[in-house]
């Protein structure tokens, strides 16, 4: 839906720094590695479905409280709960297709920068504005 660059600004805006960058044809058993805390529910096999049928863009943020702020700044799951001026509620139309997946916690986004990126596909570097905003 072209929306890639108006979700990195959000981020980047928030004062986050890009760690890793890809777009990606998801194989099927990194969705299934991806969601299988998820595999007992109805709709798993239609998320699986659904994120293998076009190609995704894999992010790494870094910051401090990254999970917890970007959790507020994606907005609920179901778009019609999502408040205006978060990313779902701004751009995702229905349930199981909302735009965007966010860690649920340090732990998790971890585990899941793992699954989408090799350890040389996350860059380590310096952000020049940093002693500015931090």
């Amino acid at each position: 839906r072209g929306l890639v660059g108006k979700i990195i600004t959000r981020f980047e805006d928030k004062g986050f720094k890009l760690k890793a960058l890809k777009l990606y044809q998801t194989p099927r058993e990194i969705a299934e590695e991806h969601y299988k805390d998820l595999s007992s529910k109805p709709f798993y096999k239609d998320l699986v479905g659904y994120i293998v049928s076009g190609p995704v863009v894999g992010m790494v943020w870094e910051g401090n409280g990254v999970v917890a702020s970007a959790r507020k700044m994606i907005g609920a799951t179901k778009p019609l709960e999502a408040e205006p001026g978060t990313i779902r509620g701004d751009f995702a139309i229905e349930v199981g297709r909302n735009v965007v997946h966010g860690s649920d916690s340090p732990e998790n986004g971890e585990r899941e920068a793992g699954i989408w990126f090799k350890s040389d596909e996350i860059c380590s570097w310096d952000q020049t504005i940093t002693p500015w905003i931090k």
